[in-house]
């Protein structure tokens, strides 16, 4: 299994982000063909202050995907397209990193 994992830091506003993030960009992205399950956690504390320089974390999305294979499939869908196109108008591309991780213990 593999997941997507991006980790977005604290916008400016965070009621209009969240918003728009809950009510257009997370159901794009449950349509993706080949996803597995999707987690969405909103940071509510930080343990370790400074790690991520100045910037503080926000939102952490996970989608997991059967194998490599598929999250490339996935990720040449018109569903995933849909979604990048809509994060971008949301504003969340500047908010966010985004990594691909192997999940080997579970």
């Amino acid at each position: 299994m593999i997941k997507y994992v991006a980790l977005y830091r604290k916008p400016a506003d965070v009621e209009a982000f969240d918003e728009a993030y809950f009510a257009s960009h997370l159901p794009l992205v449950e349509r993706t063909p080949g996803l597995v399950r999707a987690e969405v956690a909103k940071v509510s504390r930080v343990f370790a202050p400074g790690f991520l320089g100045e910037h503080e974390p926000h939102i952490v999305a996970e989608m997991y995907f059967e194998s490599a294979d598929a999250m490339k499939d996935a990720f040449q869908s018109p569903q995933w397209q849909a979604a990048g196109a809509n994060l971008a108008e949301i504003g969340g591309v500047e908010l966010v990193a985004m990594f691909a991780a192997e999940v080997v213990a579970r």
